[in-house]
């Protein structure tokens, strides 16, 4: 199986968009607060603070592509661990 392709087969193996959907609820809380401390340092150069359920709203939206990003290295990282065994 190719990361990029997220087919298991029959071989067992999580695809990509599985280990997405289980990741996307941490990817979602990560991207929350890290948008929300951006907010925070953008109040020294001027810009107004980010409220946190603007920070969470933009943490569900951004989430998804790092869900994704991080699912194909996790599933890279399984493939490669199963195929040296």
């Amino acid at each position: 199986m190719t990361a990029r392709s997220g087919y298991d087969g029959d071989s067992g193996r999580w695809p990509v968009w599985k280990i997405g959907v289980v990741i996307y609820p941490l990817a979602v809380g990560a991207a929350a607060v890290n948008v929300f401390f951006a907010g925070l340092m953008g109040q020294a150069v001027g810009l107004q603070a980010l409220s946190p359920v603007a920070a969470c709203l933009a943490g569900v939206v951004v989430g998804a592509p790092f869900a994704w990003i991080v699912a194909r290295w996790l599933r890279g990282l399984i493939d490669k661990a199963e195929d040296e065994a």
